[in-house]
């Protein structure tokens, strides 16, 4: 049963003296999410191949992601409003945290038309036409029940010119004025209470990031989402980009790196101030024969380890390497046994919870950055 906090509740906890990185707690109506942390990304009400019980039991998972515009089409969001909300007709008692459903709609150039009035698009199912705006993705978030939601933007690409980033930045700052506006003026559905998080754009220009940044900080928002960032552009820009906004956004809100990122990504942008991610990387990865682990990346369909016995990571990252070898991980690939996916997307999961508690960690004892820079030579490793 939730705990029907008032509002999100934020606390930073320790910080690093070498970096921005702090450690820091969420609290939200459906329990306590420690931070740097990254959600897994249950888009359609699942995490592709993952029981539920192995989300909160074996990746030690405290908050997952769901996506508004699958959800919307599939199942729709009167079934999910008859089962109580997301959290039940999921099965999934911890925080949810659902994205405005802009990024999927807006990667579907071809089949969709932008205004002032929201996005009109066509859905990848059946073709049939539906409008998002500021607004009904605010009641369909509201009906979704998650913890926390975004306000609906435009996430242009990474290689977009000044001109369309501008404009762009421009109609997701006239969609958040309506969409926080909608928000204060509705109630939630079940109870507890929601917190909405707005979203700074303005792809790679420094003025636009900062103008994006005031312009969201004006409404006092609880937490803050940073969007834009890793569709595209040289990792090396999307440092600069968050080492441009880490002086000005408030120590006292959460911000959240949308859509990112490699295990690197995630512990330089911690580096630089950030404290929730979420990326598909670990399940779809893990379903195409690809192993994070503490020293590098595998690719299990290599012949190299048909008899390597040893665990997939030699540090244990993950409860699995205690089970199942190498060797046998490529059999199941090989041989198409649909276990071989679900064992991949557990360990590669669980190697991002685990990344994320040694952040948690080497901050906590003052160590943080000389860990990172030791971590991010190794983890880009091809084994």
């Amino acid at each position: 049963m939730p705990n029907f906090y008032k509002k999100m509740k934020y606390k930073v906890l320790e910080k690093d003296f070498h970096s921005q990185a702090r450690n820091g707690i969420i609290s939200t109506a459906h329990g306590e999410v420690l931070t740097p942390t990254f959600m897994p990304v249950g888009t359609a009400a699942t995490v592709k191949g993952v029981l539920q019980r192995d989300l909160e039991e074996d990746t030690k998972a405290q908050i997952i992601l769901g996506n508004t515009y699958h959800l919307y089409l599939r199942p729709g969001t009167e079934i999910i409003r008859q089962a109580g909300g997301l959290h039940k007709f999921s099965s999934w008692n911890k925080p949810i945290l659902t994205d405005s459903g802009g990024y999927q709609v807006f990667s579907l150039t071809h089949i969709r038309k932008l205004s002032d009035e929201g996005c009109e698009f066509r859905s990848h199912i059946d073709g049939s036409k539906h409008l998002f705006t500021p607004e009904n993705v605010v009641d369909i978030q509201r009906a979704l029940g998650a913890d926390i939601i975004m306000a609906l933007d435009e996430c242009p690409s990474g290689a977009a010119d000044y001109a369309y980033a501008k404009k762009s930045l421009q109609l997701t700052q006239h969609w958040l004025e309506r969409g926080i506006r909608h928000f204060r003026s509705t109630a939630p559905c079940y109870g507890y209470e929601q917190t909405f998080f707005p979203i700074i754009q303005g792809c790679v220009y420094a003025d636009l990031r900062r103008t994006a940044a005031e312009y969201v900080l004006s409404f006092q928002p609880e937490g803050i989402a940073i969007g834009g960032l890793s569709v595209g552009e040289p990792a090396e820009q999307m440092y600069e980009m968050l080492e441009v906004l880490a002086p000005l956004l408030p120590e006292e809100k959460p911000r959240y790196l949308m859509g990112v990122g490699t295990p690197a990504n995630i512990l330089e942008a911690i580096a630089r101030g950030v404290d929730m991610f979420d990326c598909v990387m670990p399940t779809r990865n893990g379903r195409n024969a690809s192993i994070f682990t503490s020293e590098g990346i595998i690719n299990l369909r290599n012949k190299k380890w048909a008899e390597d016995f040893s665990p997939l990571d030699p540090q244990g990252t993950s409860f699995v390497d205690n089970i199942y070898s190498k060797a046998y991980l490529r059999h199941l690939f090989v041989a198409g046994e649909m276990l071989g996916p679900q064992i991949a997307s557990l360990h590669n999961l669980r190697f991002y919870l685990w990344l994320v508690e040694q952040a948690r960690l080497h901050i906590r004892q003052g160590d943080f950055t000389a860990w990172k820079n030791t971590m991010v030579k190794k983890l880009g490793t091809r084994l």
